[in-house]
């Protein structure tokens, strides 16, 4: 696939490795020139300009283009490229830095086909290795919903139960199933839960920590400190 991504600093161009290394073309836009010469020592094809503005967008490809990526800082630029990217037929991913109103964060999320918010998805990575043990937040979904993985434990109190009889919080749905060092995969109302088991599961913040005492025991909530 062809992506073009806008912004070449830190979040930018981690992305930009990433794509490369699964053998997707990409092409950077870049106005600070001291990062469009970084990238081209890096072996990306950059084009130096403005990426809020179609004309730049158009010498970076963007007719051609499956996907716009607009991962710069500036909020303002990320959406007027996203904006043009989508008037190209693109799936459109816009940076947000913080954390909007429900409001706001609704009104961009409209326009565009995904949001990314970079310090969350790094915030989880810390989380997951402060915490360690039997929970590891796999990603934010919008501003209130997380999906996490849980590993059974013995401690658990569904230990032996099937996940048609798992009572989760009605803020909560188990979105795969997978036996203990085999694959995840779509829940079956008989499986059975046993120590080692994974359970990925789509939960409200507000009951994260009752589907953690539900799945994993008393033992790691308490440890976890309500992470």
């Amino acid at each position: 696939m062809r992506f073009v991504i806008i912004g070449a600093g830190r979040v930018g161009l981690r992305t930009a490795r990433v794509l490369r290394e699964e053998g997707h073309d990409i092409v950077l836009v870049e106005l600070d020139r001291d990062r469009v010469k970084r990238a081209r020592e890096a072996d990306f094809e950059v084009v130096e300009g403005d990426g809020s503005r179609e004309e730049v967008l158009v010498d970076a490809g963007i007719e051609a283009a499956d996907a716009l990526g607009a991962l710069t800082a500036d909020l303002n630029v990320n959406f007027a490229a996203c904006m043009i990217g989508k008037h190209f037929g693109c799936r459109t991913v816009l940076r947000v830095d913080e954390d909007y109103r429900e409001e706001v964060y609704q009104k961009y999320a409209k326009e565009v086909d995904e949001i990314v918010y970079p310090e969350r998805l790094g915030a989880i990575g810390a989380k997951n290795a402060l915490l360690g043990g039997s929970i590891r937040a796999i990603a934010d979904i919008a501003q209130h919903l997380q999906v996490i993985l849980v590993t059974v434990t013995e401690a658990s109190p569904m230990n032996g139960y099937s996940i048609e009889e798992v009572a989760l919080p009605a803020n909560a749905r188990v979105l795969a199933f997978g036996k203990k060092d085999g694959p995840m995969g779509i829940p079956l109302s008989d499986d059975s839960l046993e120590t080692g088991d994974r359970v990925a599961v789509l939960a409200d913040f507000d009951v994260l920590n009752d589907v953690r005492q539900l799945l994993v025991g008393d033992e790691v909530v308490t440890t976890a400190g309500g992470a």
